[in-house]
């Protein structure tokens, strides 16, 4: 890579990009393609760390659902996030990946893989066309913001190994991702740096992320009903996680063929079918993720949330109350309920956790239950922990090509911007997407 000049010489440059995550990435490959000199600088020794990490399982690109129905997994930001769908969308980011040798299929789910599964060859290749393309790298070069005073004023300053460094550019392009997995370089950091220079930044927060649960004292549902109705009043913050035993012999098993349901207090109504882990202190995985939003905003407001769980959503309420009620003879009642509807493990360690013993030994009860499981939500896991991240730079704050209206020639894309999605191919698919939409805001502004 590129070695940086000494801290004595400070760097002139068309375009500055920090940030080497897809975001980033697509702006400079974009905007090497139309000529323009590009330095992208990265804190890390190396560049897309969370793009490899996030393909650790088996990268998902894309979605390959109707249009319509993609952008609006945007939710609030649909309208701002779908002008740039239209430009760079799905279909886009397969013949992306067809263009740097990687060929792509689609899944069961509808979700878009390449043919190896792996981030690491499409990075590989990625890095090799913008090498090709005249894209300079500066790794371990940390963004300090911008020079305050004295010679150099308004140069971007990095901390590198050599020392600190000056960069003056014509342009920049932000994309430094939001305050999920920190270790990776997304830190969240310049939050501050841009707040002081008029730029309004929504607060980081988790997405797609785990959840504590609200540990209700063992004892009869009534308690346990009585107890959350009066949860809203206590001053004090309740405990949260499991009761040591549902920890203990619970902790990091899957909840599979499951229905989770909620409605929020604005009305919102999100259900789907799916599966999920139960934590340490509570639950995490694709079908927590997928409500995480509406679950956090009204843990937000309201202290916690309480969604509800069908553990067997292919049995209608009849027949799970027709077959609990069902004379069991000598057998016990987790031996009853294996054998008439197939729930043991951790689908009946949960009964047992949320019901408590007399709660589980009333038929009606358990029957109810088993089809609507209320469990009650104390706070979402930290923003370091999520996969990704809500907040960061308001739409509002830029000007119709991505560019800042506080700050003339700074750009910002990515994560770093207040949206966020499911899982799925959307978040990926929405950074490349906004990659090639501020290259083009750039290249209007330098023409100008």
């Amino acid at each position: 890579m590129t070695e940086a000049p000494t801290p004595h010489a400070p760097l002139d440059c068309d375009v500055a990009i920090v940030g080497g995550g897809p975001a980033g990435l697509m702006a400079a490959q974009r905007l090497a393609q139309a000529g323009v000199r590009v330095h992208l600088f990265d804190a890390m020794p190396s560049v897309g760390r969370k793009f490899l990490l996030a393909g650790k399982g088996g990268l998902n690109l894309t979605h390959s659902e109707p249009d319509d129905a993609f952008a609006a997994r945007f939710g609030a930001r649909r309208a701002q996030i779908e002008p740039m769908l239209q430009v760079f969308g799905a279909a886009q980011v397969k013949e992306w990946a067809a263009g740097l040798g990687i060929e792509t299929f689609v899944g069961t789910s509808g979700r878009v893989f390449p043919v190896g599964m792996k981030a690491a060859p499409l990075l590989r290749a990625w890095l090799v066309q913008l090498r090709s393309l005249g894209v300079q790298f500066h790794t371990r070069h940390r963004w300090l913001g911008w020079k305050t005073e004295g010679e150099g004023e308004g140069a971007l300053r990095f901390a590198t190994p050599a020392g600190e460094l000056l960069v003056r550019a014509r342009a920049l392009v932000l994309a430094l991702g939001g305050a999920s997995w920190p270790q990776l370089g997304s830190d969240g950091a310049w939050a501050p740096w841009l707040e002081a220079r008029g730029v309004h930044v929504a607060p980081l927060q988790p997405a797609n992320c785990g959840f504590d649960v609200l540990n209700v004292a063992s004892g009869t549902a009534e308690t346990r009903r009585t107890f959350l109705r009066e949860l809203v009043g206590l001053e004090a913050a309740p405990a949260r996680g499991w009761t040591p035993h549902f920890q203990e012999r619970f902790a990091g098993q899957p909840l599979k063929s499951v229905g989770l349901s909620f409605t929020d207090s604005q009305g919102h109504a999100f259900a789907r079918r799916g599966e999920f882990v139960i934590t340490a202190t509570g639950i995490e995985g694709s079908l927590v993720y997928a409500a995480s939003q509406w679950l956090r905003n009204e843990i937000g407001g309201h202290g916690h949330a309480t969604l509800h769980l069908d553990l067997l959503p292919e049995h209608g309420a009849e027949r799970v109350a027709a077959e609990v009620c069902h004379p069991r003879g000598a057998r016990s009642l987790s031996s009853h309920l294996k054998s008439r509807l197939g729930i043991d493990g951790v689908k009946m360690g949960l009964l047992h956790e949320v019901l408590g013993r007399e709660g589980v030994n009333d038929p009606a009860a358990l029957a109810q239950a088993i089809k609507a499981l209320p469990l009650t939500l104390a706070a979402a896991r930290p923003v370091a922990e999520a996969i990704s991240t809500a907040g960061g730079v308001a739409f509002e704050a830029l000007d119709a090509n991505g560019m800042l209206q506080a700050i003339p020639g700074v750009f910002c894309a990515g994560e770093m911007l207040d949206w966020e999605a499911p899982t799925g191919g959307y978040l990926l698919t929405a950074c490349l997407a906004s990659g090639v939409y501020t290259a083009e805001g750039v290249q209007k502004f330098l023409a100008a």
